[in-house]
């Protein structure tokens, strides 16, 4: 009778059998998920923003809310605790320790290019990095993460529409923000280190409206629109308050993963350009690169010329992920939207 071979199939799978048995034993173990219960008392970075104040009024009354911002909120509700101190302090520990909160928002990016790029990176990276060891340390159960459709970076060889799995690519054409790509790296990481902690990163596509001073709404809010001659591309917008919203529906159904958050269907820039009351400039490619690279450097323009890539190229998300898991609707139309920022 003919004998299996020692080192056949079968032979190496009892062979390999007790080591997966044994990194199934200690391979951490997904916790059941639940949303954030009426009274959890819920922190929020960046509360005296626009999109702060906004998270704010939407989680108050189910929730405790306090938040932490370096500008005071003037006449904030007495129901909501604001703590004035910058995030790279010692202090901003104290916060943790006293205050104990359940959840934290977080959404203290600086976005603008007014500051050294030291500065973005000590506020951006190395403060995300410290506020997820003060959530682990102080037993903080949910964290919501405002990210951007920027990460993804606008390429031409984009396709429609970009789901969560998709590179991160802003670091290739806009260097300027590849800080914004690395928060969102190490939160992504750190979704993975901590399973026991329900962590969202979100990716809202370009927010507009009357208080939020995103790149897009100072873009539309101009008279003359700078564009690419030859380029029109499909865009998507969404409404700050429906940002907010986004953000409190993480909380409220304890979600963990990345999500992009979407708004009303693409359009293309053009149409944003004519219904916002601007007038669209066509510019040659090289040029706006160039123009808008030396009026950078004098400190006469707002952005860098990477920026122009994403008024060129598609960077068009699909929000199906998050629909599915929170039953997200956006309230605002793509007339609300316009009319918010319209001249």
């Amino acid at each position: 009778m003919a004998r299996t071979p020692r080192n056949g199939p079968e032979r190496r799978a009892t062979r390999g059998a007790p080591a997966r048995q044994a990194a199934l034993r200690t391979a951490p173990v997904e916790p059941e998920r639940i949303g954030a219960q009426p009274g959890e008392k819920i922190l929020i970075t960046g509360i005296a923003g626009g999109q702060g104040r906004l998270v704010a009024e939407r989680l108050r009354g189910a929730f405790s809310v306090i938040g932490v911002d370096r500008t005071p909120w003037e006449d904030h509700p007495q129901d909501i605790g604001v703590h004035v101190l910058d995030m790279r302090k010692r202090k901003f520990e104290d916060i943790f320790r006293t205050e104990r909160p359940d959840a934290v928002v977080h959404q203290a990016f600086i976005r603008h290019f007014q500051v050294e790029p030291r500065v973005r990176h000590e506020v951006n990276v190395l403060g995300t990095k410290r506020l997820l060891e003060y959530c682990v340390a102080y037993g903080v159960r949910r964290v919501v993460v405002l990210s951007s459709h920027y990460v993804y970076g606008a390429l031409p060889e984009n396709p429609y529409y970009l789901d969560e799995e998709y590179a991160l690519n802003v670091s290739r054409t806009y260097p300027e923000v590849r800080d914004l790509a690395e928060v969102d790296t190490l939160c992504n990481a750190f979704l993975w280190r901590h399973p026991e902690i329900a962590t969202t990163i979100l990716r809202p596509v370009a927010t507009v409206g009357p208080t939020v001073h995103s790149t897009m709404a100072r873009y539309l809010r101009q008279r003359y629109v700078p564009t690419i001659m030859g380029f029109d591309p499909m865009m998507q917008f969404i409404h700050e308050a429906d940002v907010a919203d986004a953000m409190a529906l993480s909380l409220e159904r304890g979600t963990h993963g990345v999500f992009n958050v979407v708004g009303p269907d693409a359009v293309p820039l053009s149409l944003a350009i004519r219904e916002t009351g601007g007038t669209a400039v066509p510019i040659p490619d090289p040029v706006a690169h160039f123009l808008f690279g030396q009026l950078f450097s004098l400190g006469l323009y707002h952005v860098p010329p990477g920026a122009i890539d994403f008024v060129k190229y598609p960077c068009t998300l699909d929000g199906r992920r998050f629909r599915a898991a929170t039953g997200f609707q956006p309230r605002h139309s793509l007339e609300d939207i316009f009319a918010s920022v319209r001249h």
